[in-house]
């Protein structure tokens, strides 16, 4: 993997590219502003219907009960923030943030059109500087989202900040398979299949050639773990899901 390389102050990678610090947040902006339509469709092709499964340990994991709030970053379409809505109940508060302008919209409209409103919130905003309080969250969440941070240290800290003393953070996130083979494999799927599946369903090759390349450059398990202590959380630990081609890494804030 590909994500110890190193950049000078002022650059960083985007995919395998290096752009500017300053740039890559427009650039990781248009990705998701031209796959936005049909990035539920492209979800369930490109993991087979798995990351239902993967989200569904994550929100298991997250053990929210009524009446807390919980913050969804790079929520996307809402696939968490609408269970988590339920759970919280009429007492709770789901705030989905993104910031992209365009998955928002799509995420609003299909919360609104399967009933999930009372409760839900959305705010656009960049994981580096969340704009929510000290101590406000008592879970956060984010699902296949750090990997286009373009400072995840910062990002890192800022979700630390606005947690709850008590609360957790779940990452979600696409990571290093733990057997040669598979890794193989993964790789063919991912830079022969997955663009060839983006021009057919979403005309759009590029974006998702990013994504796989994205998904090389993201810290592995052990790096990401640490990381998540450096920012300060406590007990962090990991999980492989489907052989380690996707991690939930948990951290506490006490």
């Amino acid at each position: 993997m590909a994500q110890n390389d190193k950049h000078s102050e002022d650059t960083t990678h985007f995919g395998y590219q290096t752009v500017a610090k300053d740039k890559k947040a427009a650039r990781v902006a248009d990705v998701f502003h031209s796959v936005a339509g049909k990035y539920d469709v492209m979800n369930d092709l490109m993991s087979f219907g798995i990351h239902r499964l993967w989200k569904r340990y994550t929100i298991e994991r997250a053990a929210a009960r009524p009446g807390q709030t919980i913050l969804d970053i790079a929520g996307g379409t809402g696939d968490l923030t609408a269970k988590f809505s339920k759970i919280v109940g009429p007492n709770g508060q789901v705030t989905l943030a993104d910031i992209n302008e365009s998955m928002i919209k799509v995420g609003r409209s299909k919360l609104v059109d399967s009933g999930v409103v009372g409760n839900v919130d959305f705010v656009q905003a960049n994981a580096e500087c969340l704009p929510f309080p000290d101590n406000h969250f008592d879970r956060i969440t984010i699902a296949f989202g750090l990997r286009n941070v373009t400072d995840k240290d910062k990002a890192l800290r800022s979700m630390y900040r606005i947690l709850k003393p008590g609360g957790r953070l779940l990452v979600l996130e696409f990571s290093k398979p733990a057997l040669p083979m598979l890794s193989k494999v993964y790789d063919i799927y991912s830079f022969s299949l997955l663009p060839a599946m983006g021009k057919m369903v979403a005309n759009d090759s590029e974006s998702y050639k990013y994504l796989a390349e994205s998904i090389r450059m993201h810290p592995d398990q052990e790096t990401l773990k640490g990381m998540m202590s450096e920012a300060g959380f406590d007990e962090v630990e990991y999980t492989n899901l489907t052989g380690g081609v996707v991690a939930l890494h948990i951290g506490k804030k006490f």
